[in-house]
């Protein structure tokens, strides 16, 4: 079942071996969780779906560090 949370600051996600790109603050994500991971999905623009999975142990810093707040 799909959480959902907003961020509220600098989280980063790097595709393949390429430079960190961030998730502009304010986006609202959809939070699929897994034991080792976490799949952030959200609209980077009309139309136009971000889609990343960053480990978990990352994903729950920035949730620890507020950076990214879920939702109740």
């Amino acid at each position: 079942m799909p959480q959902y949370a907003t961020i509220k600051g600098q989280v980063t996600y790097t595709p393949g071996d390429g430079v960190p790109i961030p998730i502009p603050k304010g986006t609202r994500v959809e939070i699929e969780l897994a034991p080792d991971s976490a799949t952030l999905s959200w609209e980077e623009e009309r139309d136009v779906v971000g889609l990343t999975a960053i480990p978990r142990i990352q994903f729950d810093e920035y949730v620890e560090d507020g950076k990214i707040v879920m939702e109740k």
